[in-house]
């Protein structure tokens, strides 16, 4: 796989100046001690040492800072977060049929065999825990856990300090996976507050090909509980090989008093195709960054992304595409569908420098408000420092137009009827280019069925 790998980018305590030391975050320095408890041997627990180092001596982003001034930390500071084991056999969720047999199970970041299944799999691809993997197997993850760039991003080196487990999917060269990888990472308050810190590793070899479902879900108990607070920091990384194909979808739909931070970190490789459909439904407060790196020339990256809140839910997407060689293309289209008084955020960045000449990228975020209270925040932002490129980016805000509600009343639907389908007609177009039928039927469905959309 031709992907240059560089040293871990997480630097040591001593590298660490002395005005970050008089900055130390206790909150945050009580969330490490959690996360870092259960100790791990070898490579692991270097790894895992050195990410820590970088946490002792970092803080929280607040809106003081750039690139967080709309999303506000306040309210997961006041909530003591601790890490417990849960009983799981209650825990039901949705087993999508594509993906009955290929299908790993995590249940608040700790692998659970007994509700996952890989029997289903060809030869040439691994999906398996980390602990599950041979000693040949772990030497090729040392390569690439933790190597992403970004990893100095304080909730990532969190995530990495705190490992213990991961889903590792490895599709060899050349290999065409049919069958789509699901991948479930479950989150269950326990009796207090809890944190969970799901990993995931992809690595996809030259000339293969893979799709992969990655979904955050809250687990859905028996009986009806009251909603539960916990905090879910998730990191994905995913390395996309020379002629290398993958199709990513990322579902979230957590609880309604729960955290979500996330990082999806893509590295493309030459002549590689990465589509990513990234589908945003629950949690109070959610962040999600998703970065991508080009490694090499003639890259195609297409990123789809749909946002659906209501209530007081905050939801931010922060996106980064880095197209360092000619030829790349980008093509970007986010939406959010805001209800009562929930705020959106969306940023958006295309780094095109010079030497990136001949590339194609567009980018646009559609924002559709459905009360006079709710909010949106749209940056989309492009850099370009090379002179021969096709660039464009774009935002629109706009509400449920009364005429179009008026023309379908006058076709005998009713008011509330007719805002539904308007409000599923902008959602189809994220949600159906998704390439798992089954989930593709849930989500309409889903949306259709959020009864808060349809009343300001």
């Amino acid at each position: 796989m031709s992907i240059q790998i560089s040293p871990s980018p997480i630097p040591n305590s001593n590298a660490v100046s002395l005005t970050s030391m008089l900055d130390r975050d206790d909150y945050l320095t009580g969330l490490l001690n959690q996360v870092t408890a259960t100790k791990t041997e070898g490579w692991l627990q270097e790894l895992r040492q050195g990410a820590a180092n970088w946490v002792r001596h970092s803080t929280i982003p607040t809106t003081r800072e750039e690139e967080w001034r709309f999303t506000d930390l306040s309210s997961l500071r006041k909530v003591q977060f601790n890490v417990e084991t849960v009983n799981y056999a209650s825990l039901q969720f949705d087993i999508l049929p594509e993906a009955a047999n290929s299908r790993l199970v995590f249940v608040n970041g700790v692998y659970v065999p007994e509700l996952s299944a890989v029997s289903d799999l060809p030869s040439g691809i691994v999906v398996s825990n980390l602990s599950g993997l041979s000693a040949v197997e772990q030497e090729g993850v040392q390569q690439y856990l933790a190597q992403a760039e970004g990893a100095q991003e304080v909730f990532t080196a969190l995530n990495t300090a705190g490992i213990t487990d991961a889903a590792v999917v490895w599709v060899k060269k050349n290999v065409v996976v049919e069958t789509p990888i699901h991948l479930v990472f479950i989150s269950v308050a326990g009796e207090t507050a809890t944190i969970s810190q799901p990993r995931c590793l992809v690595v996809a070899e030259g000339g293969s090909q893979v799709t992969l479902v990655e979904e955050y879900v809250a687990g859905k108990m028996p009986t009806p509980q009251e909603e539960e607070v916990y905090l879910t920091n998730a990191v994905t990384e995913i390395w996309v090989g020379d002629n290398a194909q993958v199709s990513h979808t990322r579902v979230e739909w957590e609880g309604a008093e729960a955290f979500h931070i996330g990082k999806t970190a893509i590295a493309q490789a030459r002549d590689s195709r990465y589509t990513c459909h990234a589908i945003t439904l629950g949690a109070k407060l959610l962040r999600h960054n998703l970065e991508i790196l080009q490694t090499g020339e003639q890259t195609q990256t297409t990123l789809n992304g749909l946002t659906v809140i209501s209530g007081k839910q905050l939801s931010d997407t922060h996106s980064a595409i880095a197209l360092n060689y000619p030829h790349g293309t980008s093509d970007q289209l986010h939406k959010c569908i805001v209800g009562d008084r929930a705020h959106a955020v969306f940023n958006g960045k295309v780094l095109v420098p010079k030497r990136a000449q001949l590339t194609n990228a567009a980018q646009l975020n559609r924002n559709l408000l459905l009360s006079s209270k709710a909010r949106v925040d749209t940056k989309p932002q492009l850099e370009i420092t090379a002179d021969n490129v096709k660039c464009a980016h774009g935002a629109t805000v706009s509400q449920l137009e009364d005429d179009e509600i008026f023309y379908l009343q006058s076709r005998g639907i009713d008011e509330n009827d007719a805002r539904k389908l308007l409000i599923n007609a902008f959602a189809a177009e994220i949600i159906n280019q998704i390439p798992v039928p089954s989930l593709r039927e849930i989500l309409l469905n889903t949306v259709n069925n959020l009864k808060s959309l349809t009343n300001d």
